[in-house]
């Protein structure tokens, strides 16, 4: 879901996010400071500065970005085929087969989420973030069910049901060095669909 986004960037502003992004993935959260983003850049922290006031403010705007770019990718609530949305969305989520750029990407936001317990400027920007994703699948749902495709249960429901197991698959994956479990997960979650949302 981050790929292409910070591939061709359109202003200075753009550029600083990408190579804030880029060093998220690098060096984690941690270990980010405004000097190794203006390494990256190959320009001076200032011009960082000049932008934003410290690192916080300029993760959570990285972070913004990444959100608005996933809300257009989904089109903002139109979905033309709801079942293989939600299947592609569980196949990105548990694959398996995927370099170490997606696993760097997983194991930041699992970092940048726990800045949350303290922090309410994450705090917001991850309520409104699962927010989005929350109201992405309860969107495929509805069409699903409008359509006559899938059964009628209560979308809010399904989807916070989803979501749930999403992030615990994140903090799994990002926490363990095993990853077998993986299939047995995913399987379940699609028999689920299979007997909850799927129409046979």
């Amino acid at each position: 879901m981050t790929d292409g986004v910070f591939e061709d960037p359109a202003n200075t502003r753009e550029e600083i996010l990408a190579a804030t992004y880029r060093c998220l993935r690098n060096h984690g959260y941690a270990d980010l400071t405004m000097q190794k983003i203006g390494d990256e850049l190959e320009q001076s922290p200032s011009l960082v500065y000049h932008h934003y006031e410290n690192k916080d403010a300029l993760v959570i705007a990285c972070l913004e970005y990444l959100l608005e770019h996933f809300e257009g990718k989904l089109g903002r609530g139109r979905v033309d085929d709801p079942q293989d949305r939600l299947e592609e969305m569980l196949d990105w989520w548990f694959a398996t087969d995927v370099d170490n750029d997606w696993h760097a990407f997983l194991t930041t936001v699992l970092e940048l989420r726990a800045q949350a317990v303290h922090d309410p400027d994450y705090r917001a920007h991850f309520t409104r973030s699962d927010r989005v994703f929350k109201e992405s699948l309860a969107a495929a749902l509805r069409t699903g069910i409008d359509a006559g495709v899938f059964q009628e249960c209560d979308p809010d429901a399904v989807a916070e049901t989803l979501q749930t197991v999403l992030i615990g698959a994140i903090l799994r994956r990002s926490s363990t060095d095993a990853d077998v479990w993986l299939e047995e997960v995913h399987g379940e979650l699609e028999r689920y669909l299979e007997s909850r949302v799927y129409k046979n």
